[in-house]
């Protein structure tokens, strides 16, 4: 299959009051670039989720954003720091003595200064935790695939449409490129006999001259080469997986065949063809730019 490298995908997982959500964005780029943001308490997760893409996706600059609501796994530990609590009870204390106040002292006053007791969050199962992200994550890649395989497919298409243009446009060329030669050499004996006012013409110096300009514009091999090109890429196209580069060099090599076949073939017939077959690659050139 062929792939696009754009794509967007979102996961969920849910287990109990834990929901850990996952999305995945993707753009085209010339080589495999993974950005993974998650929230500080699970960055620990970060370089696992990157490995995790890169075994899914080859190429391309993808966005991974992780958020998390945690139940279940937080576990909040309260913690009562008695030392100062026993100082500022001691503090109240002689305050109370120094200013003769009446009454007890209590509990909830000390236990209102700051620091006195404190929550945090306990340890995280991080085993457990990268399992709820990892089955986000599959949901969220599987959707991101899905999107690129189908936008892959169309470009699959037109593709393969812009190389029958160029076959049929080959297939004028050469058929066109048949009857330059001849054309030539009447075009030349006119010419002479025009100049050689009745004289008569050395014709094996015409047939010298025309041999030269057959050698010059014989644009064969640049034919058989275009079409092995278009028949590469069409195998490739079929075979699918991570073929953008492979497609870039063979679109590379085809312009410049067709434009040595321009420079050669010195026809007005032939050089319109070239102008669609360079048409026809522009527009391969520009869609390959999306191919994983």
């Amino acid at each position: 299959m062929v792939f696009s490298m754009t794509g967007f995908g979102r996961g969920e997982h849910r287990a109990g009051d834990t929901v850990v959500s996952v999305e995945v964005r993707s753009v085209n780029h010339r080589y495999s670039d993974i950005s993974v943001r998650t929230p500080k308490c699970v960055s620990f997760l970060e370089e696992r989720i990157r490995q995790y893409i890169q075994s899914q996706v080859s190429r391309g600059r993808v966005d991974v954003y992780v958020s998390l609501d945690m139940g279940e796994l937080k576990e909040t530990d309260v913690r009562v720091n008695y030392d100062l609590a026993q100082n500022y009870y001691s503090a109240l204390k002689d305050l109370k003595e120094r200013l003769g106040l009446e009454g007890g002292i209590p509990v909830s006053l000390v236990a209102s200064f700051p620091d006195v007791i404190s929550a945090r969050q306990g340890d995280t199962d991080e085993e457990k935790l990268w399992g709820y992200v990892l089955s986000a994550l599959e949901k969220a890649l599987g959707t991101l695939l899905e999107m690129r395989r189908r936008e892959g497919e169309n470009l699959k298409k037109d593709i393969l449409n812009n190389l029958e243009a160029i076959n049929n446009e080959v297939s004028e060329i050469e058929k066109r490129a048949g009857f330059i030669v001849e054309e030539y050499r009447d075009k030349l004996v006119k010419r002479l006999e025009g100049l050689s006012q009745g004289m008569e013409l050395d014709m094996e110096r015409v047939y010298q001259e025309v041999l030269i300009f057959a050698d010059r514009s014989n644009i064969n091999e640049e034919i058989v080469r275009l079409r092995s090109h278009a028949s590469q890429m069409n195998s490739i196209l079929e075979d699918g997986g991570a073929i953008g580069r492979k497609l870039d060099f063979l679109v590379q090599e085809m312009y410049r065949e067709v434009n040595t076949i321009g420079s050669k073939a010195n026809d007005l017939s032939i050089s319109k063809s070239v102008i669609e077959i360079k048409s026809q690659l522009e527009k391969v050139r520009e869609q390959i730019q999306n191919i994983e």
